[in-house]
């Protein structure tokens, strides 16, 4: 089906652990991801159901295929864990995909390797379902993420606050190198394994710079912009990903583990949603500061490679960060700025307009995705359906916007079509995500094949689809999530 070349598994053995999947009793097949597997190679016909079932629960192992669990450490929450590792998850192996770039596929579910701690290595069907949806509403989005490639379910019951169906999600990624791989040798003080996973890294990643006497700054640099890029598209998106430890930042710069992750329906500045983020530390407003962070613990591995330049390094790697925080800015405010239908050069005034904006949504209690679409009708007529309150701020918001707007040159109804090509009118919301999970716990996943279909085309307004583009009621409003581990 596939044909695999993999890398990572001829790094030295300490790098990962060699594991079997566990045997289930009953695979069955939930989804697969048809058009992902042609672009990873596999034949355009399909093979039986039950087959695949077998294949994407790892009851039946593809030729080729090395099944490791990869190792690594990270700061979560703040606090150093020496080891994680994939404590659920098996790397089947690797593909180079139609477009000659190399792909990751995992099964993440498939019971316990050496890193599981006191875990059982399985994983729920709501989580499985969850990262289902969220990662292909990412790619459709047009976000870097890792993505779906199938859902089945084992048979058997998964422990936690109550008994639930089991499940393993098989996932692709760019690679499942994250900051936290890189801390765990540096922990270890294992300098040969630190140096063989940077010139690794950068081969696979960033080949463009391996040759250059400065590449590991180089390398630093690479994966600074990849998550500054990313993390200002989440937040353009209203994104919030959780749970943005150490371990869970992929060196690739592609969004990865899906577990307390929502998008917002009302917009908050201190949105947060997973169970476990009792003080706020992954807050909405908090990412900037956190992806910053996130990446001064990469340079503080990356330093213990330079030996006797390790005076002038750490000062590149501080005005890097100083850089990296410039960025940030830079593009979350381009990004907003493209969301109100401004594309020219950033100008004067233009941060405290999208600030204005904000500051406005989170006064009246506004729909984050909702104000966006709504904010297009407004862009040729200043009345509008109601859904905002006509307050003095408002109207101090509107003159500027549409000074602004005018100032491009633009014909309105290019501006409003621009829009509407940044601006989702379907994410995958909380409470619909919730519905999908009881429909499926009782048995019936027509709400998740359904929901499926909806964020495929995520700007395309569709009459059928349009309960999708509703905000919560009151009662459907979810205020938590949770990892499922």
């Amino acid at each position: 089906m596939f044909r695999f070349d993999n890398t990572y598994a001829r790094l030295p053995e300490r790098f990962y652990a060699r594991v079997t999947p566990a045997a289930v009793p009953k695979p069955e097949l939930i989804a697969f991801n048809s058009e992902l597997a042609r672009r990873l190679g596999a034949p355009a016909e399909s093979l039986p159901e039950r087959e695949l079932a077998s294949i994407f629960t790892g009851q039946k192992l593809l030729p080729g295929s090395e099944p490791i669990s990869l190792a690594y450490a990270g700061h979560q929450f703040g606090q150093f864990v020496h080891q994680l590792g994939d404590g659920r998850a098996l790397l089947l192996g690797e593909v180079v995909d139609l477009s000659g770039r190399r792909r990751d596929i995992q099964l993440k579910g498939s019971g316990r390797t050496p890193f599981s701690r006191n875990g059982d290595g399985k994983a729920p069907l709501g989580p499985v379902l969850r990262e289902y949806l969220v990662s292909e509403a990412m790619h459709h989005l047009g976000l870097p993420t890792t993505r779906a490639l199938a859902a089945a379910l084992t048979g058997e019951p998964v422990y936690r606050e109550r008994v639930f169906p089991g499940a393993i999600l098989t996932r692709v990624a760019s690679s499942h190198i994250r900051i936290g791989t890189f801390e765990y040798f540096a922990a270890k003080r294992d300098m040969e394994a630190l140096r063989r996973l940077t010139d690794y890294a950068i081969q696979r990643h960033y080949p463009e710079i391996q040759e250059d006497s400065e590449a590991d700054l180089l390398f630093f640099r690479k994966v600074g912009e990849a998550q500054v890029e990313l993390v200002t598209g989440w937040m353009a998106l209203g994104f919030i990903h959780g749970v943005m430890n150490t371990d869970n930042m992929s060196i690739a710069g592609e969004t990865i583990d899906f577990g307390p992750c929502a998008f917002m329906d009302r917009f908050r500045f201190d949105q947060v949603f997973s169970s476990i983020d009792q003080f706020g530390r992954y807050a909405y407003s908090n990412q900037p500061k956190i992806t910053l962070w996130n990446l001064s613990r990469l340079g503080s591995c990356l330093l213990l490679l330079a030996q006797t330049r390790e005076k002038e390094m750490a000062k590149t790697l501080e005005n890097d960060m100083d850089s990296l925080g410039a960025l940030f800015e830079q593009r979350l405010i381009a990004k907003m700025l493209e969301k109100l239908g401004i594309t020219q050069s950033t100008q004067p005034g233009d941060r405290e307009l999208v600030l204005q904006w904000l500051r406005l949504l989170q006064t009246q209690q506004l729909d984050y995705t909702l104000s966006f679409r709504n904010l297009a009708h407004l862009v040729e007529s200043d009345s509008d359906s109601g859904f905002f309150q006509k307050t003095s701020a408002f109207q101090d918001f509107y003159q500027i916007w549409q000074k602004r707007l005018q100032s491009q040159g633009l014909e309105a109804g290019t501006i409003r079509e621009k829009m509407n090509r940044v601006n989702p009118i379907y994410i995958p919301r909380n409470h619909r995500i919730e519905q999908v999970i009881a429909a499926a716990l009782a048995g019936d996943f027509s709400l998740f094949h359904e929901m499926n279909e909806v964020i495929e085309t995520p700007f395309e307004e569709r009459e059928k689809f349009n309960d999708y583009s509703l905000a919560p009621r009151p009662d459907q409003v979810v205020h938590a999530t949770f990892c499922g581990t």
